[in-house]
């Protein structure tokens, strides 16, 4: 069953009341009904199964029938630092990698981004990638919602995540490590910080920053991957990794 996720504001046990656009979404397009059974999500761990009591033009009440609550994270998350590329692709990039499970994504300046983000339009971008991660979150039910920052220099990522045990930058014909033999953090507190570029690649001063930096280089084997293909296989491979680092 899908999960929908609520502003915690709007939950006040026994009932949870919605509105503005998932009001809409789930009157016109899922033509939800009084008696209907919805999970509702708050994005911070609790997940509640309800039934609709009451649909109106302005707002949906719902009744909590029971809830749950997020298991305790027993592996590392995943931070992707994405450099910048064309609209509709990095917009793939951030549905697909939230479907995959990352939980933060750094959009990054870089030399060879073929984009410049205009700062009068920041606001409207941000609020789109945050729709588009929201829905995907929904759409694979996960528990939370990815963190999407503002667009940030290559300097800044790296000074942000300093202190990560685990981070590396994929580049193309790269001799550096593959994804599969790179160590796993054993405290789940520590996250894995993956850099991938843009269109054009990496700049080599930028390689060279980020590695001085203790990014590891990294690369996904012979083949050239377009930027959007490179970060959900190496989402994949990660999540995959750390699948069975919970079973062993």
């Amino acid at each position: 069953m899908a999960t929908f996720f609520v502003d915690s504001g709007a939950i006040t046990p026994p009932t949870i009341r919605i509105a503005g656009d998932l009001l809409h979404h789930l009157r016109s397009s899922l033509r939800v009904h009084a008696g209907d059974v919805l999970v509702l999500n708050d994005g911070c761990g609790a997940r509640y199964r309800v039934e609709v009591t009451l649909v109106t033009a302005q707002v949906i009440d719902t009744r909590i029938i029971d809830q749950q609550t997020e298991s305790a994270r027993k592996n590392a998350q995943i931070v992707l630092g994405q450099a910048l590329i064309k609209g509709d692709k990095m917009d793939w990039v951030i549905q697909k990698t939230t479907e995959l499970g990352v939980a933060g994504i750094v959009p990054i300046h870089s030399a060879h981004s073929v984009i410049k983000p205009n700062p009068e339009r920041l606001e409207h971008q941000r609020s789109r990638w945050k729709r588009i991660a929201q829905d995907a979150a929904q759409q694979s039910e996960r528990w939370t919602i990815p963190t999407i920052a503002d667009p940030i220099d290559l300097t800044e990522i790296c000074r942000q995540y300093a202190s990560a045990p685990v981070k590396g930058i994929l580049a193309e014909r790269s001799s550096g490590l593959s994804l599969l033999s790179i160590p796993l953090p054993p405290d789940p507190q520590h996250p894995i910080v993956l850099l991938i570029g843009p269109e054009g690649g990496w700049a080599p001063d930028e390689q060279l920053l980020a590695q001085e930096q203790g990014f590891l280089p990294l690369t996904l084997g012979p083949r050239i991957l377009r930027a959007e293909t490179a970060a959900i296989a190496a989402l994949s491979i990660l999540q995959s990794r750390l699948d069975e680092q919970l079973q062993g």
